[in-house]
């Protein structure tokens, strides 16, 4: 079965865009995928683009050996970044053109379910509000009647996620920062109750005095941290790990790391409770459960990074339908209109959690029409992330 083409498209998301793959075989099947990172989604796109090319005329069938040869051939561009996308949302139309081929569902092609029902955890559920206590506890009261026992956050920022202009501070926080951190996070804690969990973002965005004293005053407040996530950047595994050392929060790092590769350095140095390696930039389903499965030999649970679009959340249940140590995958609750639209059906999320069911493949298919009636944002404009 021949790969005859595939298709890109730059979608609007939320906060950024969505890079979605649709690949052609011969035999008529179809499989979807994506690929979505940012800031740079033009060249995720592009990436696609060039992918897309190379892989035209191989058999649709032979999956790793597609995966294995585009990492080897292009890996001198780097271990992760846009190639990593584009081979993730290829390698996840494979998968799903697999399925439809074989008669069954993705999650029984990697060796059957051990769970039909993904428990999720809420993120991108405050982005209403004006960043105060006060409107992050009324947003997280809202969330939690949508059924979501979980949730995720960046108490150190509102909605951006950046740096910014002035690198100055180095990662520092002034104490009024800091007091608005916990001020944010004991608003949310209350609003929820001392039994729901809260992941703690940082983002990498703190010097490592600042993310280790965080931590300390963050658990003095009694709040229930699921995960303390990325105390520093995927460049310091060492650093990481003595971060985890220092404090009494758990530690959650994954989202940068773009393969088993990367992942490993991490997990000797037993340097995170938590791994939440991205289905979109690990290297898709096949690269997502061979991470799931090298955790197992460290003990660590899986939780994956998943603030994408919607295909990035099917792919993403059913390779945790399909491991044991699944912990959580992370949701958008706060999303375009359009999530469900762009698909031929809307995602089965109900009472917090994703319903996985019987059908072929990944079970959805791309509304054409529908994603070019929402192309992807290529000029600049506040709040929305390029």
């Amino acid at each position: 079965m021949k790969i005859e083409r595939v298709k890109c498209w730059l979608v609007e998301g939320s906060k950024y865009n969505w890079t979605l793959v649709k690949v052609f075989t011969d035999e008529g099947l179809t499989g979807i995928g994506e690929a979505t990172n940012w800031p740079g989604s033009p060249m995720v796109l592009a990436a696609c683009e060039h992918v897309a090319k190379v892989v035209e005329g191989e058999d649709a069938t032979r999956i790793d050996y597609i995966w294995t040869k585009l990492y080897r051939d292009m890996n001198y561009l780097g271990r992760a970044g846009p190639l990593m996308g584009a081979i993730s949302a290829i390698d996840i139309a494979l998968w799903d053109i697999a399925g439809k081929r074989a008669g069954m569902p993705v999650y029984d092609l990697l060796g059957g379910g051990y769970r039909k029902k993904i428990q999720l955890y809420a993120n991108y559920w405050f982005l209403g509000g004006d960043g105060s206590p006060e409107s992050y506890a009324q947003q997280a009261r809202e969330m939690a009647a949508q059924g979501f026992t979980a949730c995720k956050f960046d108490p150190c920022a509102h909605v951006n996620y950046r740096y910014g202009d002035d690198l100055s501070d180095n990662g520092s926080l002034s104490e009024a920062q800091k007091q608005l951190a916990l001020d944010r996070l004991l608003a949310v804690s209350g609003a929820l109750g001392p039994s729901f969990p809260i992941a703690v973002e940082t983002h990498a965005l703190l010097n490592a005095p600042t993310a280790v004293e965080m931590a300390h005053r963050i658990a003095a407040k009694g709040i229930n941290c699921m995960w303390y996530e990325e105390p520093a950047g995927p460049e310091f595994p060492d650093a990481i790990a003595e971060i985890k050392r220092q404090i009494p929060l758990p530690v959650c790092v994954g989202e940068r790391l773009h393969s088993r590769y990367m992942c490993r350095p991490i997990l000797d140095l037993h340097a995170a409770d938590f791994l939440m390696p991205d289905v979109t930039r690990c290297g898709g389903i096949s690269e997502l459960k061979k991470i799931a499965t090298l955790c197992e030999c460290y003990n660590v649970p899986i939780a994956p990074h998943n603030p994408n679009g919607p295909i990035s959340t099917i792919a993403s249940a059913h390779v945790m339908a399909a491991v044991p140590n699944f912990f959580r995958q992370e949701f958008m609750m706060m999303d375009v209109p359009w999530r469900d639209t762009v698909l031929d059906k809307p995602l089965p999320v109900n009472d917090g959690y994703f319903h996985l069911s019987d059908a072929h493949g990944l079970g959805f298919d791309l509304v054409e029409a529908e994603l070019e009636r929402h192309p992807g944002v290529v000029t600049p404009r506040p709040g929305f992330y390029i």
